[in-house]
C-alpha cells in the first residue's frame, strides 16, 4: 500500500464500524455523481477503500480497481519507452 495512505487508513481504522460504513457510502454515491463539479470519479475506489476495513466484496473491488490501474501505468509506461 502508498506509503502516504498508511496513515490516513489507520485513522479511519479507529472509527466506529458504523461511521465508517456511513463514510464509505458517501463516498461511492458521490463517485457515482461523478459528472457533477465537485465530486468526481476519484471518490468511488475512496469510498471502496473504506468499506474495505469491514466488507470483502468492497477488498476484492478495490483490489480489482488497483489492479488495473497498475496495468493500465505500465502499459503507458512501456508506450512511452518503445515509442
Amino acid at each position: 500500500m502508498n506509503r502516504r495512505l498508511r496513515p490516513i487508513l489507520n485513522r479511519i481504522k479507529s472509527m466506529p464500524a458504523s461511521g465508517r460504513t456511513i463514510i464509505g457510502f458517501l463516498l461511492l454515491i458521490g463517485g457515482i455523481l461523478g459528472i457533477l463539479p465537485v465530486l468526481g470519479f476519484w471518490m468511488i475506489p475512496l469510498g471502496l477503500l473504506v468499506l474495505s476495513i469491514d466488507w470483502p466484496w468492497a477488498r476484492r473491488s478495490y483490489l480489482s480497481i488497483v489492479v488495473w490501474l497498475r496495468k493500465k501505468r505500465d502499459r503507458r509506461r512501456q508506450k512511452k519507452r518503445s515509442g
